[in-house]
């Protein structure tokens, strides 16, 4: 599919990047420099990284995907998270930035022990490999319909070991500031090739742009209608009830208990730049919707009118839109394959910087060598970093299927949610809750993907002879299951710290402790929280019943929203983030953050 100028524009950027992060990082000599960039990023080199390492080719390739095979409820996976960065920016960053902390698992070291603290990180690196292999599936899957009968055409197992080598020559050289780099250039190819190709796909006379597909959409029967966010609770993939109880704890889990998503805000010249970076992240997600679910929903529309007989697998409808509605040969093609592969390479560049910082500080150094050195730690992490591209590359070329008609992003989603539930409760209820104990972490982090397996195992047991479909369908959802695991390791978590004494020095690595905030404040926060799910309860209420419409009920949540943020801002002006002139506080950014999700949320009902 690339041809004479696009292999060009392609090869260009391609090698463009790598200098960059070559010269970015070339330099860094000590651990600190290494795995925090000196702790000197500006707040938008926290938004690219934050966002380039999130986005990658599971929302060009994947989520694009789910819009074609499912339609914009998959919105949810970019509306929900944003609920997570605020809490990542208010509630746990201000810990893990005011103890200096390097990885998250030396938090759970300090907080609990050594045992919440090596679960952590063997949990973490099982993570990092599952997604890096499914990264190194997809991108070598996509680039090899790209790059088809060209002189690049690597094929499906080349691809793995391009990616792979690629990836791993300027990480294991320039550490975490090659990184920010890296992935600030690589977001804005990103959101580049994205756009230009939702741009090109709304152009289309079958679309009529983006009003002319909510138009067509709302001519279709409500059950066969795409551009709506809300799916029944019996819904097999993205069921309303789910999103907005277990997907709400992934995010939380993803943003906040995250290694290699909070490296970068640890990144960070101070906590406000760190903050002012994540908002500004959360923003560029919101763009994610409009030009790769909805590009998605069009291109299922626009197959249908130009290939009604041709079966495209959601995996590949990102390349074939791309041959349908991008002109080959004049650049603009290499330009998007170039976003494509620079998405893949930003998020697999983070993950292996952040697992390099779990080995080399709280496996090697605490438990090896704790004389270890500056040079030893990063010479270690180099090392990490060969191991681990080559293992997943190993596994992606192995094990995945380059011709699967699955949906990898849904199927990468539902396996690492069995693991993640115990992490999230470990570290809340460590920060929040002083009876909270190791035994109790330890216990919990373990639990968790057993109580997962067996609320899947209960639940198709007990609606197994039903005749009628359940109310939540015949198998139960991932999201309802990591729902009711995070419900289940509260509980563990609560009943096993009961069962020894308290942590002595527990309280000082309480929220209240690290950040100097009372507790009254903490209980002002939970307040305002409930006038704004309640708020948007009534209005949602009125909605379903058809006392507004959609754009009505949007209007009048986010003037709610940002009335509420407003007021709080006001009243906590002389608090612990008092800013000299209230317009530069960023909690108004983050109010207008959350009002423009909570329109959207309404809008597409």
């Amino acid at each position: 599919m690339l041809a004479g100028l696009d292999l060009v524009v392609f090869l260009a950027c391609l090698v463009a990047v790598m200098g960059i992060g070559l010269l970015a990082g070339g330099r860094e000599q000590t651990a600190d420099e290494y795995y925090l960039a000196s702790r000197s990023m500006p707040w938008w080199g926290v938004a690219g990284s934050v966002f380039g390492t999130n986005v990658s080719a599971n929302h060009l390739v994947g989520m694009l995907g789910v819009g074609f095979s499912i339609g914009f409820a998959q919105s949810h996976f970019e509306l929900g998270a944003v609920f997570a960065l605020l809490a990542l920016a208010y509630l746990l960053l201000p810990v893990f930035a005011g103890l200096r902390v390097h990885t998250l698992s030396e938090y759970l070291a300090r907080r609990y022990d050594e045992r919440a603290s090596l679960l952590y990180s063997g949990t973490t690196l099982l993570l990092i490999g599952a997604q890096m292999t499914a990264l190194f599936y997809v991108g070598s899957r996509s680039m090899s319909l790209l790059l088809r009968d060209s002189a690049l055409d690597l094929g499906y197992v080349g691809g793995v070991v391009a990616l792979a080598s690629i990836t791993g020559v300027y990480t294991i050289i320039g550490g975490l500031r090659a990184v920010v780099w890296t992935d600030v250039i690589q977001s804005a190819l990103l959101l580049a090739s994205g756009i230009l190709v939702a741009v090109a796909t709304f152009a289309q006379p079958e679309i009529g742009g983006f009003s002319g597909l909510l138009e067509s959409d709302a001519m279709l029967p409500r059950a066969e209608q795409r551009m709506h966010l809300y799916l029944p609770m019996s819904h097999p993939s993205l069921p309303w009830t789910g999103v907005f109880t277990g997907l709400i704890a992934l995010h939380l889990s993803f943003w906040g208990t995250n290694q290699y998503i909070v490296q970068r805000t640890l990144a960070a010249k101070s906590q406000k730049q760190a903050r002012v970076g994540i908002l500004v992240g959360g923003f560029l997600k919101l763009l994610v919707p409009f030009f790769s679910i909805a590009g998605g929903v069009a291109a299922a529309q626009l197959f249908r009118a130009r290939m009604e007989a041709v079966t495209v697998a959601p995996d590949e409808a990102f390349p074939v839109l791309m041959s349908l509605v991008i002109p080959s040969g004049g650049g603009l093609m290499g330009l998007i394959a170039a976003g494509l592969l620079g998405a893949i390479l930003s998020t697999i560049d983070s993950m292996l910087n952040s697992a390099a910082a779990l080995v080399s500080y709280d496996i090697y150094r605490k438990h090896w060598r704790p004389e270890a050195k500056d040079a030893d730690l990063v010479r270690l992490g180099r090392w990490v970093v060969v191991v681990l591209v080559s293992g997943a590359a190993l596994m992606a070329a192995t094990t995945y299927d380059p011709a699967s008609r699955g949906n990898f992003f849904l199927q990468l989603s539902r396996q690492i949610s069995y693991l993640t539930p115990g992490l999230m409760v470990s570290f809340l209820m460590g920060m929040f809750s002083a009876r909270a104990t190791a035994r109790g972490a330890a216990a919990t982090i373990l639990a968790a993907p057993v109580l997962g397996f067996f609320f899947e195992w209960a639940y198709v047991w007990i609606v197994g002879d039903m005749d009628a479909v359940p109310l939540f369908g015949r198998e139960l959802n991932f999201m309802h299951r990591t729902f009711l695991t995070v419900l289940a390791c509260v509980g563990v978590h609560a009943a096993v710290s009961r069962t020894g004494p308290r942590d002595s020095e527990a309280s000082a690595y309480l929220y209240t402790a690290v950040t100097g905030t009372s507790p009254s404040h903490l209980r002002r926060i939970l307040r305002w929280s409930a006038v704004y799910v309640a708020g948007n309860l009534a209005l949602a209420a009125g909605l379903v019943r058809g006392a507004f419409s959609p754009g009505t009920a949007g209007a009048a949540g986010a003037v709610l929203t940002l009335g509420i943020f407003a007021t709080y801002v006001w009243r906590e002006r002389d608090g612990p983030m008092r800013t000299r002139h209230a317009i530069f506080d960023d909690r108004l950014l983050a109010g207008l953050l959350t009002a423009a999700v909570t329109f959207v949320l309404f809008y597409f009902y």
